[in-house]
């Protein structure tokens, strides 16, 4: 029993002083997480709105745009290892084209994914549980395939921009990688709100999210709505697959997207799933969350306190934050 009975430091500990100390670093990477974390969860909430579909598979659709990232970057000749000096414009240039290709990949394997393993079972009319398992078991198929070209290790980091402090917030250094991330996520999720919300094909999105069946005999063409909202949500994947690769350093790895997806959904929940707004609401405070928890718990307990508080919040609010549904969304 003496093993059981020795003093031991404590399991757990509350360091109220290092999160103090930290609020505001913590603040300002929170948010630029956050960012990345939103726009993942936009692409969830935006299948769910339309199909009641809790698509897993999505967070492998923002794997492949992460390793189209890479191979863009090593395309046009940069290699891992120290950071090129390039100008401006050529530094805009560059993420311009990965962004461009991260978001062109991704769209499509969205696209596909909705082509190959959801339409048939549409058809079909097959129960919902049969979705939830076609979702999961695509997200493995995917994953795999991309063990299988890239093998198991991460491939080497291509960075092109280096973290350089802008400015600073209450003595929190704020980079530019900082600015490019929140400003990314708050500008894209302001263009997929605009397009839902103030578009032809935006109010067919809605019309097919609240009643599918009386949106039909309106003449909106369901099929053609769902496709769109599958390729949105990849577009949007393939954006953040950019930002992760410029914040986080480590290159991309065939199985990255499983706890970034659960993150992300986990967002989506907690914001309002079918909710844009709730998506960026829900991946910001996530992001905050998170940091916060690691600086008063410590690092081990980042991913338990995030998905605690999403817990708390569910205990109280079932529908999350906001929990306004899409096919509810007022223009």
């Amino acid at each position: 029993m003496t093993p059981f009975l020795a003093q031991s430091e404590p399991w757990i500990e509350f360091d109220v002083a290092g999160l103090a100390e930290q609020f505001w670093n913590n603040t300002v990477d929170g948010l630029a997480l956050g960012g990345i974390y939103a726009l993942v969860a936009l692409g969830y909430t935006l299948v769910y709105g339309v199909l009641k579909l809790i698509n897993f598979a999505h967070s492998e659709v923002f794997v492949v745009g992460a390793f189209a990232t890479w191979l863009t970057f090593y395309g046009l000749g940069f290699r891992a290892g120290a950071t090129p000096v390039l100008s401006v414009f050529e530094i805009i240039l560059f993420l311009a084209i990965a962004c461009i290709a991260a978001m062109a990949v991704s769209g499509g394997t969205a696209v596909l994914l909705e082509r190959v393993a959801y339409r048939p079972l549409r058809k079909r009319n097959a129960p919902r549980l049969v979705f939830l398992i076609t979702a999961i078991g695509a997200s493995f198929a995917i994953q795999q395939t991309l063990r299988l070209i890239f093998g198991l290790n991460q491939q080497p980091q291509i960075r092109l921009l280096q973290p350089e402090p802008l400015f600073r917030i209450f003595g929190a250094p704020v980079t530019n990688i900082h600015v490019i991330l929140f400003v990314a996520a708050v500008l894209l999720w302001y263009v997929a709100d605009h397009f839902v919300n103030r578009t032809r094909l935006g109010r067919g999105i809605r019309a097919v999210a609240q009643d599918p069946d009386t949106a039909t005999l309106m003449g909106v063409n369901k099929e053609r709505v769902i496709v769109v909202t599958f390729l949105v949500g990849g577009l949007l994947a393939g954006a953040a697959a950019l930002f992760y690769m410029m914040r986080i350093p480590q290159g991309a790895i065939y199985n990255g997207g499983f706890l970034l997806g659960i993150k992300a959904f986990t967002a989506a929940v907690l914001g309002g799933i079918g909710n844009l707004r709730g998506a960026l609401l829900g991946g910001f405070l996530l992001g905050l969350v998170e940091n916060y928890g690691q600086s008063l718990f410590g690092g081990e307990w980042k991913d338990i306190v995030a998905f605690v508080v999403l817990i708390v919040v569910l205990m109280f609010r079932p529908t999350g934050i906001l929990g306004e549904s899409l096919g509810k969304a007022r223009v």
